[in-house]
């Protein structure tokens, strides 16, 4: 056992190393790659040096192992096989699966507990047992529900009159449960935890259900966290030092990163949670919902003023990742600088589909970590720009965010475009952004729209600037 500790301790510390060399696109890859060594230890440790209070080890090693080759097989295809606009979903259902897990060992913990239980039962193990199976279920059931929303398999965010009143009383009666069985546990009673289960599963799917597709990098950090802290039941349950490390990690990490997505947005996590925006009119070409007209310009002359300009930045948004343009961008960006002309990205925090998307779709295409610009930099840095690129963003540039307090999206912190010289947005259409409101900054003297789908528009825009 000895042996084992040292190994989870060194599991621990690679998972500590790991996360914050996460912090660091320059690190990411590597710390990655430290992290999942270190839980192979724990793994491999577990596997063959644990034993029981009685000095029993595992055993049934082709059942564990065979579960490991399929899990590896699946992950690993899914993996290779998986677009970049479909990470979020990947995120999504592997978290899922996490909370997933967490649920499965409380359930079998609880099974062993009442078969095995000759009166007494431990209040602190039914305890962590019964939070195991809640934020767990709560977890898998949500996750599914995200990804479905963000694979297209869900079409419309599920809302109805006094919901939110249903699920505080299905919370409140997961809660009044729990402490009920857990302090007058008996086999008469042990339906309840069943009960419970079915609870927290629903409970599940209600929470995100109604929660517009804006909000869902808050949410998917917001599972990720319930995720970690289900896992850190599972290794207060079976006093596992990784176990419980890891658990903790991912839960803090996911916290923190909620509370720092819900500052970008300058939106409170109730805020998020119960009011929620999405829908919104549809459009296409030159004209608005409102019946407003823009200011188009065309492909020869965005190659022109982009040729000539001395700084360029581009903004992307879920509409670059939707186009899979992001290999032509870089394109563009290699382009221009041999042409002498700066190229800097802004990132808006909350642009995409899950926490970093558009730092991760660049990073697919080798762009230097260098030239990715943080909100709070690139808004120092727009009034120095002559032309700005937007490709496929909407609400994160969207003026109402500061001028319109009647706005859904009011107070949040955009990336200020209107800074610039020049403002050009790549559009497929007028179709608003998830908060279903029309954006002002189309209509600015400013601002020229390009329509079109972006990976076709800036290999259109490449041949013409290799042409001038």
């Amino acid at each position: 056992m000895e042996l084992l500790t040292i190994l989870y301790l060194i599991g621990s510390i690679t998972f500590i190393l790991g996360l914050k060399m996460l912090s660091n696109p320059k690190t990411a890859r590597k710390g990655n790659l430290i992290a999942a060594a270190g839980m192979t230890i724990a793994i491999l440790g577990t596997i063959f040096l644990y034993q029981d209070d009685e000095g029993k080890k595992l055993g049934n090693y082709a059942w564990i192992f065979g579960g490991i080759l399929i899990g590896t097989i699946i992950g690993a295809f899914a993996a290779k096989k998986v677009k970049m606009t479909a990470m979020p979903q990947m995120v999504s259902i592997f978290n899922g699966m996490g909370g997933a897990c967490a649920a499965l060992i409380s359930l079998v913990e609880f099974n062993h507990l009442s078969h095995n239980t000759t009166g007494e039962v431990n209040l602190g193990t039914l305890s962590i047992i019964l939070l195991g199976l809640i934020i767990g279920s709560v977890s898998f059931a949500g996750s599914m529900i995200a990804w479905g929303k963000l694979n297209g398999n869900i079409k419309k965010d599920f809302a109805f009159p006094g919901q939110q009143f249903l699920n505080i009383a299905i919370l409140l009666a997961i809660l009044g449960l729990s402490v009920y069985l857990a302090m007058t546990f008996s086999l008469e009673n042990a339906y309840l935890f069943y009960v419970i289960f079915g609870l927290s599963t629903l409970y599940g799917l209600l929470f995100v259900f109604p929660i517009g597709g804006a909000d869902m990098p808050v949410v998917i950090s917001l599972l990720n966290s319930f995720t970690g802290v289900a896992a850190a039941c599972g290794g207060f349950l079976y006093d596992n030092k990784v176990m419980l490390t890891g658990g903790i990690l991912v839960g803090a990490a996911g916290t923190l990163l909620t509370i720092l997505m819900c500052n970008a947005m300058n939106r409170s996590l109730l805020n998020v949670l119960i009011g929620s925006f999405g829908g919104g009119a549809k459009s296409s070409g030159g004209t608005s919902p409102s019946g407003r007209t823009v200011k188009e310009i065309t492909l020869s002359d965005t190659a022109v003023l982009m040729t000539y300009a001395s700084k360029v930045m581009i903004v992307p948004g879920y509409g670059l990742a939707v186009a899979q343009a992001q290999h032509a961008c870089h394109e563009l960006e290699k382009l221009l600088e041999s042409k002498g002309v700066d190229v800097f990205y802004a990132i808006h925090p909350v642009a995409g589909r899950m926490p970093g998307h558009m730092n991760v779709l660049l990073a697919e295409t080798d762009v230097p970590y260098e030239k990715l610009m943080e909100m709070e930099q690139a808004n120092e840095e727009f009034s120095t720009a002559d032309v700005v690129l937007i490709l496929g963003a909407n609400d994160v540039v969207n003026p109402a965010a500061k001028e319109d307090t009647s706005s859904p999206i009011y107070g949040m912190p955009i990336l200020e475009v209107e800074l610039a010289k020049n403002v050009i947005v790549n559009k497929r259409s007028m179709k608003p952004g998830y908060a279903g409101i029309e954006n002002e900054l189309f209509y600015r003297p400013k601002t020229s729209m390009l329509f079109g789908d972006a990976k076709k528009v800036l290999q259109d825009l490449i041949s013409e600037i290799k042409n001038l």
